[in-house]
């Protein structure tokens, strides 16, 4: 039965209550979305990106990988089956910070230690803020220098890796610059922003978010030779469960030694800063399209969000740890979809219809050969582009949290120390600051507010 057709003018999309969840299922609580799957087909090659994560880190094969990937896309779908109407991703800003923590470990058994550990904490310190509903408050006691000081040097240790010294600019300097370069203009120019407004063509180009600049990649990288030209293949996917689940967890590795949680502690607390502000902005984003599409409630609660992706690093440290982490947003493809959910109830029905049939899309597409083969050559290029605008975004984001010129110069130092040192070393410091300079307070007057008014 088809109960999204008998959905109020104004009310929520249909749902059968479980504890603080709401379930919906496609086809039955919302339309699917075919523009949406079908779109979702051809960007799980951002997904995908991944991989190269784990090959790097922890010498895992593609195949094994791979696995993880697909776990962790099954996972994705639980945000809006149980209520929370996102786009699920990654904590790509993040990501840099915990590769140089299980960097510090020796590689093999020590680091996939140290990546279980991680993933775990940090799964069970977001379960247990979303239950408690004090998961606002917690990031409302943390200093904005603090704050900002993270988020930058996040944004900072992402362009970091990726042109460090043996790191991915080195094997793909031309196809990098090119790509970068286009994905900034499409991504952050004015010009391509006021061109979206005047032509169709423009405009669809920017709501494929990053997919245009990968499939640009997978041709400029042979013609520069920088990755051989991709061999496509027919069938189905073979992911290698086998390897993946006997050597990467915890059923083949067994459990992290104690110390091993106790040092995690500074890198999730990081991690954690950084992804509530994804957190922020969902909301941010869906409080904008519930005031244009009056005709659906949006019900987001950052409570239950914090209890999905909770368990979602939680489950995958322990089938399928996983260097992406699992996200509250896919910050991109979220604007995307809800800028078509904007255009009425025509075009979609239903904000859950286009998140939902989207993570379907993506699902699908990791299992088609076809397209796991193109992509596979310029992985490490996707995830370089994914890195540097994160990068971008993040130091962009840092410095607004900022409240005045004492909590910059304090960020800055906390990053710098941050991508060089690691997170303890960088919490230790800006603790250390904060005190110093604003006393028990530990945070000071909005200085550039008082100046504007002193301007004005």
């Amino acid at each position: 039965m088809s109960l999204w057709k008998q959905r109020a003018v104004g009310a929520e999309a249909p749902y059968f209550a479980l504890g603080p969840f709401k379930v919906r299922l496609p086809f039955v609580h919302y339309r699917f979305e075919w523009p949406d799957y079908l779109q979702g087909l051809l960007m799980c090659a951002v997904d995908l990106a991944a991989i190269s994560l784990m090959t790097e880190l922890l010498g895992m094969p593609f195949e094994a990988a791979l696995a993880i990937v697909l776990i962790n896309g099954l996972f994705y779908l639980l945000h809006h089956l149980l209520g929370d109407p996102v786009v699920p991703g990654w904590i790509t800003p993040a990501i840099p910070l915990l590769m140089m923590y299980v960097e510090t470990f020796p590689e093999g058994e020590a680091r996939v230690h140290a990546l279980i550990a991680f993933q775990m904490m940090l799964g069970l310190f977001a379960m247990v803020l979303g239950a408690s509903g004090v998961a606002k408050k917690v990031v409302q006691l943390i200093p904005s220098a603090m704050k900002a000081g993270v988020i930058m040097g996040a944004g900072l240790a992402a362009v970091a890796v990726v042109f460090k010294e043996g790191g991915r600019f080195e094997t793909y300097p031309f196809t990098i610059t090119i790509a970068v370069g286009i994905a900034f203009y499409l991504i952050f120019s004015k010009h391509f922003a006021a061109l979206q407004d005047k032509h169709w063509l423009f405009a669809a180009i920017g709501k494929l978010g990053v997919f245009p600049i990968i499939v640009l990649a997978i041709v400029v990288a042979p013609l520069f030779s920088e990755a051989p030209w991709p061999e496509i293949e027919w069938g189905i996917t073979q992911p290698d469960f086998v390897t993946m689940f006997t050597e990467y967890t915890l059923f083949g590795v067994g459990m992290p030694p104690w110390m091993m949680f106790v040092t995690a502690i500074p890198t999730v607390l990081a991690a954690y800063i950084v992804l509530f502000g994804d957190v922020l902005q969902s909301k941010a984003i869906l409080d904008e399209a519930d005031e244009v599409r009056q005709d659906e409630k949006i019900d987001y609660d950052p409570n239950r969000a914090h209890m999905i992706f909770g368990a979602r690093n939680f489950g995958m440290s322990i089938i399928g740890p996983d260097v992406a982490m699992c996200g509250p947003l896919w910050a991109a493809m979220h604007v995307v979809i809800v800028e078509r959910f904007k255009k009425g109830r025509k075009a979609m029905d239903s904000i859950f219809g286009g998140a939902g049939s989207f993570r379907w899309g993506t699902n699908t597409g990791l299992l088609l050969l076809p397209v796991v083969s193109l992509v596979e050559p310029i992985l490490g290029i996707a995830l370089a582009l994914t890195l540097l605008i994160q990068g971008y975004v993040s130091v962009r984001i840092g410095i607004q949290e900022a409240r005045s010129e004492r909590d910059l110069g304090i960020a800055g130092v906390i990053a710098a120390i941050l991508v060089v040192q690691g997170a303890t070393w960088a919490f230790a410091a800006g603790v250390l600051l904060c005190f110093l300079i604003y006393g028990w307070r530990l945070a000071g007057p909005n200085e550039f507010k008082a100046k504007g008014e002193q301007d004005a």
